[in-house]
């Protein structure tokens, strides 16, 4: 079999670098620490590093295709003093990576930030691009603990300009050892086509520090895209508020500015947490039947948005496959061993799909929440050449549910090749297309897809199934058979 590449249309691994962050943890004050312990040092770069050890800035890592070669300090362009960090930002094609991004960390005991109201720096770049910048990171996490990040994109200029990023709530930050994160890709807003053309350029750092500035207007919190949602669900379910749609607005010095804080900066309330209860990393798990209203808060602040939750109960089990495993390759399903390993969390550009794994062993079903569209993507190709069908179970609580499945092939090449404009398959690629509709509310939906039109004849080189629409859905039982 094959292992498979992906062309897709463009988009930045930048966006997939800040989830990353937002997700990431940080060591917290013990007990018996005293909160008088830690420095308040404000300044990170002020002509050198401050306060920080000999190696204060670390990379991404070079095997997700950061560039390492690009930072350094540069003592002719400055904003004041001798010296400021100076970042050459790789283009697409460079081969020893295709963006750049890094961590300042004060690996000592941490500081406390309580004292101040936001992270400042003054900037300037070469072209008008936009990076990705925040606080609150390390590479030094341990699973299980919260973060306080923050993260927002700031677009540069051509004469230096400050840039105020706001800390959602001060308090929180009493050893903070995550002073300061970038991220950026080539990007020439000026070019022709809907992504522009990524090229090489430069951004400088300047005057980098922690201040109390007075001038931050108090947080307008967002939870669930500021809006008032409900959902239908089950009991043993999880959903992901992150993904949910989690902001901070502000109005600094006259100009609007929205971060992303992690949801350890924020409360979550459930009204009924016989049905379900939230975690402070904004995951909330249905343990009940019956209705709750989940609302959040920040520095006492109400959140605007809610999400009503109905939960069913427990989840019907999908109905148990009886073909012969010899006449089957699976992707998914506990009734048969896979005959590829997948990824069913690709990350596509402009995605808004959750999709988690939930079950006991040998009940275990994939649940697709906000889906736009998103894909099953197979580690290695599926030969189906003496298949017939592709075969599914879906479950849905919403009425009027209609899911479209897209059976792609990745032709001679082994690339996915996808039209940005259409969404049909490019050059040697085939797909079948397939919209699951009428499906049964509240129980199981089996779907067979035969495997024919422009399909029939590449079927021996299948990559992925595309799905979109839905939005809201379940499946379980997902594999190649032949009648």
């Amino acid at each position: 079999m094959k292992n498979i590449k992906f062309t897709y249309f463009k988009y930045t691994f930048i966006l997939v670098c800040t989830m990353a962050l937002v997700l990431s943890c940080e060591r917290e004050l013990s007990d018996e620490t005293s909160f008088a312990t830690f420095p308040t040092t404000a300044e990170i770069f002020i002509d050198a590093p401050v306060g920080l050890t000999d190696q204060f800035f670390r990379s991404f890592d070079p095997a997700a295709g950061a560039n390492t070669s690009g930072f350094g300090v540069d003592n002719n362009t400055v904003y004041k003093g001798t010296s400021a960090i100076r970042i050459d930002v790789p283009a697409s094609n460079d081969p020893e990576g295709n963006f750049i991004g890094g961590v300042f960390e004060d690996r000592g005991a941490g500081r406390n930030l309580t004292g101040y109201d936001a992270l400042t720096f003054w900037a300037q770049g070469t072209t008008s691009g936009t990076i990705t910048v925040g606080f609150g990171t390390d590479f030094d996490t341990l699973e299980g603990e919260p973060s306080y990040d923050v993260i927002t994109s700031v677009q540069m200029t051509s004469g230096w300009k400050k840039y105020i990023i706001p800390i959602p709530d001060p308090s929180k930050l009493i050893q903070e050892t995550g002073m300061f994160l970038f991220a950026a890709g080539g990007f020439d807003p000026l070019a022709d086509g809907p992504n522009g053309n990524e090229i090489a350029w430069t951004f400088w750092i300047d005057e980098l520090k922690f201040e109390k500035l007075g001038t931050v207007s108090q947080p307008r919190p967002i939870a669930f895209n500021g809006q008032d949602i409900a959902i239908q669900t089950f009991t043993g379910s999880e959903i992901n508020i992150v993904a949910q749609g989690l902001a901070i607005k502000y109005d600094v010095d006259g100009e609007n500015l929205e971060v992303i804080g992690a949801p350890a900066y924020f409360n979550f309330v459930s009204s009924n947490t016989d049905v379900a209860i939230v975690n402070q990393f904004g995951i909330a798990s249905v343990i009940g039947e019956g209705t709750t209203e989940i609302t959040a808060e920040l520095a006492g602040v109400q959140a605007l948005g809610s999400l009503a939750v109905s939960s069913s109960g427990t989840l019907p089990l999908a109905p148990v496959p009886m073909r012969p495993a010899t006449d089957v390759k699976s992707i998914f399903s506990d009734a048969y061993t896979a005959d590829t390993g997948s990824n069913f969390n690709p990350g596509f550009g402009g995605s808004t799909t959750e999709t988690t794994e939930v079950g006991a062993p040998g009940e275990l079903v994939r649940i697709y929440t906000n889906n736009n569209f998103t894909g099953i993507i197979f580690d290695n190709t599926v030969d189906a050449s003496t298949l017939t069908h592709l075969h599914l179970d879906l479950y849905t609580n919403e009425p009027g549910t209609n899911v479209n499945i897209q059976i792609r092939d990745i032709g001679a090449n082994g690339e996915i090749e996808t039209n940005i404009f259409t969404g049909f398959p490019d050059g040697d690629d085939k797909d079948k297309r397939f919209t699951a509709a009428g499906l049964t509310v509240g129980a199981w939906t089996s779907v067979d897809i035969p495997l024919d039109g422009d399909l029939a004849s590449q079927k021996n080189n299948l990559g992925a199934i595309i799905l979109a629409g839905g939005p809201d859905f379940i499946l379980d039982n997902i594999y190649f058979y032949k009648e």
